[in-house]
């Protein structure tokens, strides 16, 4: 399943999707305001000039598309400058309870009907994130670049290296950080660099993994307000399954 595939899957749950997580114990807990311009905060100071070789970055290809992966000191560098736009590539609940302070929501793959980031000029530099650490923000990125944005990178260590790091966040609920659980998978081969997924729809929490050469993947879920009973939904291009979090994470996931 390519990701509009997966919009289309998932219809009318994917305005309050909430992407893989990263909760923080920021002082700034409960303060956030929803953003429109993806930039930082005035801060008043002005970072040391700094040399930053973009095309030095590693990509990672989505679907075609490749996608620069930016260091994490560079993007907080772009950030203490206010040099650069960010992108909460999760979804309406993960971006409420936690995000860093100043981006905007924009939730992978293609963002929303009334997406802020349609607003700003292709030529702006922006950066995406999410926090598994960046297969939804490759995603929501591979999408922009595709539409004609011309510097789009995102923060290959994720939210969550953000977060430990100190820098900047805001939130609701930024002090706590939900356990992680994993669901392997195997599907054919044929499908290698394809996407599997796996959402909550109760609460609309998603996550996204790359199928590998071999077929098998691994979802990575930081997923809140669940229980080992609660129901998850697992889909690859070959396959959709929907059982609880224990059975899920007990074996490898299979077709049935």
């Amino acid at each position: 399943m390519n990701r509009r595939g997966y919009l289309a899957v998932c219809g009318a749950i994917c305005g309050g999707l909430a992407g893989c997580s990263g909760n923080s114990n920021d002082s700034s807990e409960g303060t956030a305001g929803p953003a429109q311009d993806g930039y930082p905060p005035e801060s008043g100071t002005t970072p040391t000039d700094r040399t930053i070789d973009t095309a030095a970055f590693e990509t990672t290809t989505v679907e075609g598309v490749d996608v620069p992966l930016a260091p994490i000191d560079a993007t907080h560098h772009w950030y203490r400058g206010r040099v650069a736009r960010f992108v909460d590539a999760r979804g309406q609940a993960q971006y409420d309870r936690s995000h860093i302070t100043g981006a905007v929501l924009s939730p992978a793959p293609d963002g929303t009907g009334d997406d802020p980031v349609e607003a700003w000029p292709t030529a702006d530099r922006i950066v995406c994130y999410c926090g598994c650490p960046h297969h939804l923000s490759s995603l929501r990125a591979a999408s922009l670049i595709e539409n004609g944005y011309e510097q789009v990178y995102v923060i290959d260590e994720g939210f969550l290296e953000w977060q430990d790091r100190g820098f900047p966040i805001s939130g609701e609920e930024v002090s706590t950080e939900p356990a992680v659980q994993q669901i392997a998978g195997q599907t054919a081969a044929d499908y290698a660099g394809q996407m599997a997924w796996a959402w909550h729809e109760p609460t609309g929490q998603r996550e996204a993994a790359p199928i590998g050469d071999d077929g098998a993947y691994t979802l990575e879920l930081h997923f809140s307000d669940v229980t080992p009973d609660s129901t998850i939904t697992v889909e690859t291009p070959s396959y959709r399954i929907e059982d609880s979090l224990d059975e899920l994470t007990a074996q490898t996931v299979t077709a049935p």
